[in-house]
């Protein structure tokens, strides 16, 4: 599941909906396997500690097969009010994926210290 995730916090979603109560409904085609997903979820509020309660993910052998599930999931969902937003992209990437920042705006230096070449920098040494 989390690699759907991830998926959808790359922007790989064919299309996405916002759903009442902030969650999302999703159809996602993975590349690696040939197969379609459709993932509804809630937004995380760990940072990708967690998978987001009430996660459920639908799984389908091709794209085609996906996309009318798609369509009659998101039917239902706009018949019972839940569509807030058609190919939402609100909290996309909000899945923390990176690392740590090398530097930030206080930072005192213009280089990383560990990638820093002495010959070309402009930096004096200390």
């Amino acid at each position: 599941m989390s690699r759907l995730l991830e998926l959808e916090n790359d922007g790989q979603a064919e299309q996405r909906t916002k759903l009442s109560g902030e969650r999302f409904l999703s159809l996602i085609h993975d590349p690696d396997n040939g197969r379609s997903y459709i993932l509804r979820h809630g937004t995380d509020q760990t940072e990708g500690a967690e998978i987001p309660a009430g996660t459920e993910f639908f799984e389908y052998p091709s794209a085609d097969a996906g996309q009318r599930a798609f369509e009659q999931l998101l039917a239902e969902s706009r018949q019972a009010g839940e569509v807030e937003e058609d190919d939402s992209t609100d909290d996309i990437g909000d899945f923390e994926t990176g690392g740590a920042e090398v530097r930030d705006l206080f930072a005192d230096q213009n280089e990383d210290e560990l990638s820093r070449d002495p010959v070309i920098s402009e930096e004096e040494e200390p």
